[in-house]
């Protein structure tokens, strides 16, 4: 079995900074690349970052310059470092992994979420 687990949620104040973080654990699976969305209230999923193994970020339009997303291969942990965070930053993060098990099969795995909270 595969799966993540996040930290680092919370409330901040505006202009504040959090990072969060998430680690896969289990057997049987190389991951090639792992992101966050977020989900704000009354609005759908969307992509914020996502990194593949190399290292090569790529962030919504939304955070660039304020988020840095990174990862740690061997212990197979993803940050998303968040500066200079606004009201509008406020939702539940989701982490998310992406490979393939031993038997070559897709996998893609959740992590439950974890809920940042900007404001004054």
């Amino acid at each position: 079995q595969v799966h993540l687990v996040e930290s680092g949620g919370g409330l901040v104040q505006p202009g504040g900074s959090l990072r969060l973080s998430c680690a896969a654990s289990g057997s049987d699976f190389s991951i090639n690349a792992m992101g966050w969305y977020r989900q704000a209230p009354g609005k759908q999923r969307e992509l914020v970052a996502t990194i593949a193994s190399g290292g090569s970020p790529g962030y919504a339009d939304s955070v660039k310059g304020r988020f840095t997303i990174s990862r740690d291969n061997a212990k197979n942990t993803v940050y998303l470092q968040m500066n200079s965070l606004k009201p509008e930053d406020t939702a539940v993060y989701y982490c998310n992994a992406r490979g393939v098990t031993s038997r070559r099969e897709f996998l893609e795995v959740w992590g439950k979420g974890n809920l940042v909270t900007v404001s004054s």
